[in-house]
């Protein structure tokens, strides 16, 4: 009988030594744990470009989902346990109603409400203060709410904001208030004591890339990989997001997301 070769051995020896060269400043999360209790998802920014991954993931683990956006015709997202539905985050009768009996509420949305002008006139902190305001309403056990944060927020270096490196000039005014309005908004949710909430980071950018199930998981410095690309797909952000949802590990924290 031909005996074994070794190369499988030196293989993994140097994966090892690809993965120990590699900076790396969080953790890995472990893949295909996924919580055996069915949940309540409503997702804000359902039709968006990251919410409908995050819906896509919610109903591929066999969730119960509400998928919301003020144009429920650009949900293409199907499946048995998704419900479609008109809603505006900025409409508090429209949050109230839409929040009763849910486990987790996802806020994934962007715009700048009117001609306004400040990062207190963006949808991201109106609709963030409406979910707020109605997450405090007497309830036996609210929803926990999951916001998907802005990039802008996290740290290059201490103290210095990736949102202060950004030039203004190479930006629309409108993307400008939404970078702002995500750093205030974790500011604000860091306020917030009553509420189980979780802030939940992109790196810099976003890929088009399939699904793996890998990531890290860290804090407030952004993740860069040994080439210096700080990146993640749409696909693995929303099996973040949905890991968080089922295992509850960062409660009241702002974590972030990359490769």
């Amino acid at each position: 009988m031909k005996k074994p070769g070794r190369r499988p051995l030196a293989i993994a020896r140097l994966l090892a030594l690809f993965l120990l060269a590699a900076p790396f400043n969080g953790s890995w999360a472990e893949p295909g744990v996924h919580s055996e209790d069915v949940l309540e998802i409503l997702v804000y920014g359902a039709s968006g470009k990251i919410g409908r991954h995050v819906v896509s993931e919610a109903l591929q683990r066999g969730h119960r989902v509400t998928a919301v956006s003020r144009n429920p015709e650009n949900i293409k997202n199907q499946g048995k346990t998704l419900n479609v539905v008109r809603g505006d985050i900025l409409d508090t009768d429209s949050v109230r109603r839409l929040l009763a009996g849910m486990d987790v509420v996802v806020v994934s949305v962007r715009g700048v409400a009117g001609e306004g002008k400040d990062p207190s006139d963006t949808v991201v902190l109106q609709g963030l203060e409406n979910i707020v305001s109605a997450l405090r309403e007497p309830s036996p056990e609210g929803p926990r709410l999951l916001h998907v944060g802005g990039s802008g927020s996290l740290e290059v270096k201490p103290g210095v904001l990736f949102a202060d490196r950004i030039p203004r000039i190479a930006i629309p005014k409108s993307l400008e208030l939404e970078i702002a309005a995500q750093v205030e908004a974790l500011d604000y949710l860091r306020s917030i004591d009553d509420i189980d909430w979780t802030y939940i980071t992109p790196p810099k950018n976003f890929t088009n890339g399939e699904r793996t199930g890998e990531y890290r998981i860290g804090g407030d410095q952004v993740f860069e990989d040994r080439y210096g690309r700080s990146r993640v797909s749409r696909a693995d952000f929303a099996v973040a997001l949905i890991d968080e949802a089922e295992s509850r590990a960062h409660p009241r924290q702002r974590i972030s997301i990359a490769y």
